[in-house]
């Protein structure tokens, strides 16, 4: 439970600067490293409070479909997926803003990425304020290789290391958990890290962690994603993408925090639900062969492994 800190004279435009030029800067880099595709940008405002700037790109060269969006939203009360940890700031009115991104490469051997990283401020007219971060970022293969999952955790912990020595195990087991479909009982990706109601620190040193995980996400995905671009595929691979890609969807639409904080807060679906792929597809009671790289990814890669000393 994220405890009540008084928010002192923190400037609320120094974390919303902050953020929209992280956006700024991914979408340059993701352009560049693409080729050939540009992001659509689309502003919007919401009635009830805030808005955002949502960036998306379709049909380039290396990305099928990606999202990258900054939204600062504000309202009366708090919505319920935002305050069901956090019983006692029910009621209260909030700001909640951040940068969110899912990237979706045509290529089956390259794996899809998540990012988030957020910021909330809780306040009640003559209460302390309560404020805390949140965010993280994981990998998603459809085929699996050891050389990436150890490259894309190894920048997670040495963005996290300047902070302490047990920020990354503890939100490397957090991320593990939380992106963790349990109507499957089946992680969602190899993971990465995860992390909530994160104030204990002090302001500067938790915006600190926050914007050295943010930064670190291009050194931690465009290796792995150059490393796989010109891998030769096939009706076969674009088929178990295809498929693996109809778990991503079931993830967010049945338990991620983010998805429904975005619905219940009023926020703009087309934004909220731009983390889908493009194609999906579902098949019954299907498994993988034995001894395919399709199994392989089941048995070597979708467990929660430590990709450190791997």
């Amino acid at each position: 439970m994220a405890p009540a800190i008084n928010i002192g004279t923190i400037d609320l435009a120094t974390v919303k600067s902050y953020f929209a030029g992280l956006q700024d800067r991914i979408v340059g880099g993701l352009e560049q490293f693409d080729g050939g595709g540009r992001f659509r940008r689309d502003t919007w405002e919401r009635p009830e409070g805030g808005g955002g700037d949502t960036r998306v790109i379709e049909g380039g060269e290396f990305f099928e479909r990606g999202g990258v969006a900054f939204s600062h939203v504000k309202g009366e009360r708090l919505p319920p997926s935002a305050s069901a940890s956090r019983p006692e700031l029910a009621g209260r009115g909030f700001d909640a803003m951040g940068v969110s991104l899912v990237l979706h490469p045509r290529n089956p051997y390259c794996p899809t990425v998540h990012l988030n990283v957020r910021f909330f401020l809780a306040r009640a007219p003559g209460a302390e304020d309560a404020w805390w971060f949140g965010g993280g970022m994981d990998l998603t293969p459809y085929y699996g290789f050891e050389e990436d999952c150890i490259h894309f955790h190894r920048t997670c912990a040495d963005a996290l290391a300047p902070f302490g020595g047990d920020h990354y195990p503890r939100f490397k087991r957090q991320c593990d958990e939380y992106f963790y479909l349990k109507h499957r009982r089946e992680p969602r990706g190899i993971g990465g890290i995860f992390f909530d109601d994160l104030n204990a620190d002090g302001f500067d040193a938790n915006f600190g962690l926050v914007r050295s995980v943010g930064d670190s996400f291009l050194a931690a995905y465009l290796p792995v994603a150059e490393r796989r671009r010109g891998m030769a595929w096939g009706e076969r691979e674009r088929d178990f993408q295809s498929y693996r890609r109809g778990r991503y969807v079931e993830f967010n639409l049945v338990w991620d925090r983010g998805t429904l904080f975005g619905l219940q807060s009023g926020g703009r679906t087309e934004s909220i639900l731009m983390s889908m792929p493009p194609s999906v597809s579902w098949r019954y009671d299907w498994s993988p062969a034995a001894g395919t790289p399709e199994a392989e990814l089941y048995s070597r890669f979708l467990t929660a492994r430590d990709w450190l000393t791997a």
